[in-house]
Order: C-alpha cells, then structure tokens, then sequence
C-alpha cells in the first residue's frame, strides 16, 4: 500500500495563475508527481530526530528516484561546534541526508519491503559549496542497479539555489 499524495503540475500552474491574474500563463498538463510529507517519510525510515534530514519528498518515480528537501536551520544542534562563528552544515550530513532520500526509492521496492539499508560504500563524492543555516537543500538520488537483490548503487545530487553543493555514489547493502 502506498502512502503517496499525488500532485499534478497543472494545478500547481492553476494556482500560480490564479494568484497573478495580471499574467495569464496557458495551464500546462504534465504527469502527477508524488510528494512525501515529514509524516509518511517517517513512516518509511527508522531515522528520527536529530538524525532525520529530509523534510520532504517532492518527486518521486516509482524504482528509479526521489528527489528530497532538507531546510537547513540554524538551531540543529550540530551548528553549535561546527563552527560556532561560521555555521556550516557538515559533509557527512550532507552525504546522510542524500542517502535517506535514496532509502525512499528502496524502501518502495516489492523485494525489499520491510528492509533496512545501510552504507556499504561512498564513491566520488565531491563537496562544491557550503551549506549553510538558511539554505534549502534540494537532493536528486537515482538508483542505479541492484545486484544479487543484496546490493544497490544510487547517484546522488545535492543542490542549493540551483547551485550544486555535493554529488556522488552512494552503495546500500540491504539487511532484511
């Protein structure tokens, strides 16, 4: 059973127009998307505060990829060592946060329901922009094979203001 709330674009575009009747964009259909709210994320990971880093889901394509959302906030409690007078979300949470969005795209898979997933390896990642208090961290994680039904490589991509902050492979090993 899927816990999915689907949202279709052209009632995104409905609403938009709607707000600013000054400019009357056409309404353009396209494909639902499906958006995970904090709740039904919950409802799929074991993570919990403070190690939960993804707010939302906003798109999602059923064995293939997800795309997440982490607001980053000044008051999460790893901004008070590092570093103090320049707050700078780690690395490693970066990295967390891009493999979360990933175990959405497993934990929907029929063969590993009920599974948990856990870091096998992490390949090529590359930091290319702080992230900071303020920013709004937006994950794209693609999955690119399983083997053996035991393994999974995913392609991860971290992005603020359309700027890329983090990309790499992210390698799951599946314990059911």
């Amino acid at each position: 059973m899927s816990i999915f709330t689907e949202v279709k674009a052209s009632d995104v575009s409905t609403i938009a127009s709607n707000q600013n009747q000054s400019d009357p964009a056409p309404v353009q259909k396209s494909e639902a998307k499906v958006v995970l709210s904090v709740e039904e994320i919950h409802k799929l990971l074991p993570h919990r505060y403070p190690f939960a880093l993804v707010d939302k889901i906003i798109d999602y394509v059923p064995g293939k990829l997800a795309v997440g959302i982490k607001n980053v906030t000044f008051n999460e409690p790893h901004f008070q060592g590092h570093f103090p007078e320049h707050p700078i979300m780690p690395g490693v949470l970066i990295v967390e946060a891009m493999a979360q969005v990933g175990g959405i795209v497993m934990t929907q898979l029929p063969e590993f329901e009920g599974g948990l997933f856990l870091f096998a390896g992490i390949d090529k990642v590359r930091f290319r922009r702080e992230v900071v208090p303020g920013d709004q961290l937006v994950m794209t994680v693609e999955l690119l094979w399983v083997k053996q039904r035991r393994f999974s490589k995913m392609q991860a991509r971290a992005e603020v203001d359309g700027q890329l902050a983090a990309e790499g492979e992210l390698m799951f090993s599946i314990r059911k």
